[in-house]
């Protein structure tokens, strides 16, 4: 299979024949927002929250492994590392409609807050950006876990 950034190109063929096929497959991405947008049973603000949520997410393991290795940091990596996992879990919650979403939202609220402002202790670059993401969705987890 030969693959490039713009199309994906499968070759068929095989050892007892001349013949060789090309079938041009297109790929199609979409970004978060645009699969966000399909899912029906969504608010606008759930939307909204669930984007957060995964931005949260990439940000938290982003400044997780960043403060890995520092004695300093191990508060905030861990934390960061419970913000990553709450964030995705309720994400996901939020996407299938689960009936636990908003209690979950409250717990990730809580969590991003706590992260936050550890992150904000720190002078690091990722620690700064965190610390904004998470305040983000903090506020969003927030409208979600009391509607």
């Amino acid at each position: 299979m030969i693959v490039n950034t713009e199309e994906t190109v499968i070759r068929l063929g095989s050892a007892s024949t001349t013949l060789i096929r090309f079938i041009v497959v297109s790929r199609s991405t979409m970004s978060l927002a645009a699969t966000v947008s399909k899912i029906s049973s969504l608010t606008h603000d759930q939307r909204e929250c669930l984007e957060n949520c995964t931005e949260a997410a990439q940000v938290s393991e982003w400044c997780a492994d960043e403060c890995l290795g520092d004695p300093e940091m191990e508060a905030c990596a861990r934390l960061c590392r419970d913000v990553a996992d709450l964030t995705t879990m309720h994400a996901r919650f939020m996407a299938r409609d689960s009936a636990y979403s908003n209690s979950l939202a409250e717990v990730c609220a809580e969590a991003c807050e706590a992260c936050a402002n550890e992150c904000k202790k720190h002078r690091a670059e990722h620690c700064q950006v965190c610390a904004k993401v998470l305040q983000m969705c903090a506020e969003s987890c927030r409208k979600m876990a009391t509607a």
